[in-house]
């Protein structure tokens, strides 16, 4: 059973789409620690992906710490580990980098970009995210 949500939009790859709604059913604790995570199985069949894909998403999952994998249970959500500053920064810098590079592309300003922000973070914070 997929206990998290997603929709899905073409232009982005499905792994990625796939690894975003996990990470964001984590900070929102829709998932977590100790939850049981579906199989490549009962995900591939579920979201009606690859199940390549599907191990894919696990795989990376379980590399970020996310998940960790339980001999006779499966995969789990983990406990979440407390990011070093270095770490914080390398994950904000990269992402920040997609985020300017496709602004830009879009001709986006970095008024539009800082008021989006704001806005979307205002509207994680009543949603109860983190």
């Amino acid at each position: 059973m997929i206990n998290f949500t997603i929709k899905f939009q073409s232009g982005t790859p499905i792994y990625e789409q796939v690894v975003y709604a996990v990470k964001k059913a984590v900070v929102s604790e829709q998932l977590k620690p100790g939850d049981r995570f579906p199989s490549v199985r009962e995900m591939a069949r579920e979201l009606r992906i690859n199940p390549n894909t599907a191990q894919k998403v696990v795989a990376h999952l379980v590399r970020e710490g996310l998940l960790e994998m339980k001999p006779g249970i499966g995969s789990v959500v983990s406990e979440l580990n407390i990011a070093t500053s270095v770490q914080r920064d390398k994950i904000l810098n990269d992402e920040i980098e997609k985020l300017i590079v496709e602004c830009k592309r879009l001709s986006i300003t970095k008024k539009e970009v800082t008021d989006a922000v704001d806005r979307n973070w205002k509207l994680d914070n009543e949603k109860g995210l983190k």
